[in-house]
């Protein structure tokens, strides 16, 4: 007994979609933190031709005028929104079995259209998609997450990533189509301190606190560092929060110790990939020293509708017996108000 082509072709893309929807606990580990917050924020977008458009209220263009008894008074027209664009882009992943790979697995493939697979044909398969899937979704996930924490300039068709929205220095290139370089577009800026020691730590990230939650009143809710930096900040910071959590299970109850350090009662969160970051770029700036105050409200991962991981099963091709599967993604990452952000670096001494 064997599988047909479009028997193997269905099976494997419903297998597929079983173990990404099924078990969603483990598409996107904790060890990629940028990625998870940004997935657990994410908001859709209905489809565009070229860019995602984001609404941005950046005056409030006010008439206020005090007059006296018979006085008179002027109006306006407000001109107070505009709007920025963030190009989306395409990515794909996918993985290939030749019919020598599924026979070495004891799974037959014919192109008889009345074959049935064999239960034991079918376990077999289950099993061999199953390993390549889970495979291949940490890998997806491995490089998203890598290419959102970039500029976007590391490939031609890259989306612009956190290094392009809260830019290390605000002043220059242009984001979301606004150009960073007029004084007049201040307003869409982050906020930056550069090079700061142990001695002005504490200071810098207040001003920077005060600074982000200024405008809009709206606070940083997320904080994310690299080693070098929480290193720095524990050496000088007296807001390490030990919590004691209890945990009952089959035998009993469980105590367990958390320690979290943290700015204002927001977690600071080691994100690995900055040092990945740092060996492969060698920035001035490195990874490893900076702190990004985001707040997700603002900062957004904008999957297009429908195009959210979606299992593919591209056609065998006429000249090569290799059946192929695959997931694609189509969305950027976005802002609408990157003054409630910012980014911070350390010397370390």
């Amino acid at each position: 007994m064997a599988f047909n082509s479009e028997q193997l072709s269905y099976a494997g893309l419903a297998a597929m979609d079983y173990i990404v929807r099924g078990k969603p606990q483990d598409v996107y580990n904790t060890e990629r933190p940028f990625l998870k917050r940004m997935q657990a924020t994410k908001s859709t977008f209905p489809g565009a031709k070229q860019y995602i458009n984001e609404k941005l209220h950046f005056d409030n263009d006010s008439n206020f005028q005090w007059f006296g008894p018979d006085g008179l008074v002027t109006y306006n027209r407000k001109r107070t929104v505009s709007e920025a664009q963030f190009p989306w882009g395409s990515a794909h992943d996918g993985f290939g079995l030749s019919e020598e790979e599924l026979l070495a697995n004891y799974i037959s493939v014919t192109d008889n259209r009345d074959a049935t697979p064999t239960t034991s044909e079918k376990h077999q398969f289950i099993n061999l998609i199953k390993e390549n899937t889970e495979s291949l979704v940490q890998g997806f996930n491995e490089k998203l997450d890598y290419h959102l924490h970039l500029d976007g300039t590391q490939d031609a068709n890259a989306v612009v990533g956190l290094d392009g929205i809260v830019k290390i220095n605000p002043t220059i290139g242009m984001v979301g189509g606004i150009d960073q370089s007029i004084p007049g577009n201040a307003y869409f800026r982050n906020h930056v301190q550069l090079d700061v020691t142990k001695a002005q730590l504490k200071q810098k990230m207040s001003e920077m606190y005060r600074a982000a939650t200024k405008v809009g009143g709206h606070r940083p809710n997320f904080i994310l560092a690299g080693s070098l930096f929480i290193d720095t900040y524990e050496a000088v910071a007296d807001t390490t929060i030990n919590r004691q959590m209890t945990i009952s299970g089959k035998t009993g109850p469980m105590d367990i110790a958390i320690n979290e350090i943290n700015y204002k009662g927001i977690p600071i969160i080691w994100d690995p990939i900055f040092d990945d970051l740092d060996a492969d770029f060698s920035p001035v700036q490195e990874w490893s020293s900076r702190c990004y105050f985001l707040n997700t409200n603002f900062l957004k991962l904008r999957p297009a509708q429908g195009q959210d991981m979606v299992s593919r099963k591209p056609q065998r091709s006429y000249d090569r017996y290799t059946h192929y599967w695959a997931f694609t993604w189509r969305g950027g990452l976005t802002t609408k108000h990157p003054g409630s952000m910012g980014v911070l670096t350390v010397t370390g001494a």
